[in-house]
């Protein structure tokens, strides 16, 4: 009689724990299917012919941006947008001028690329290689 309650209650044990480990593979396949996390690279050219300081990239909910960028440098960086609304650049040129320049519209859940040219005279080009927003 021991013998049996002791195989018992392992076998059930055992079934527990395979039990759980299938829904724990269920959960955990049901979150890869439903969660794709959706990314932007981006990349900021400086063509300006001069270096640049306090470069800042505002987008939907967040920002980025780095203490300076020589000329003909480029700055990559990767983005996850939440919410909806314009690129935004600005920096500051040798002279102390500080241009402001609005970008593209961006949504939630676009991803792919996202080129930022700056140019002289305050000027900029965006490239943007994006899935339309959803």
């Amino acid at each position: 009689m021991t013998d049996g309650a002791g195989i018992s209650g392992f076998g059930r044990g055992l079934r527990l724990r395979q039990g759980g480990v299938a829904v724990l593979a269920v959960v955990g396949l049901a979150g890869l299917a439903g969660c794709h996390s959706y990314h932007v690279e981006t990349s900021v050219e400086n063509r300006t012919g001069a270096p640049i300081k306090l470069l800042e990239v505002d987008y939907p909910s967040a920002s980025f941006g780095d203490e300076s960028l020589a000329a003909g440098a480029v700055f990559h960086y990767r983005i996850q947008l939440q919410g909806s609304g314009p690129v935004k650049v600005q920096y500051t040129e040798p002279g102390g001028n500080q241009p402001q320049l609005t970008g593209p519209q961006v949504a939630e859940r676009q991803e792919g690329q996202l080129e930022i040219v700056l140019l002289p005279g305050g000027k900029a080009e965006f490239h943007p290689h994006l899935t339309p927003a959803k």
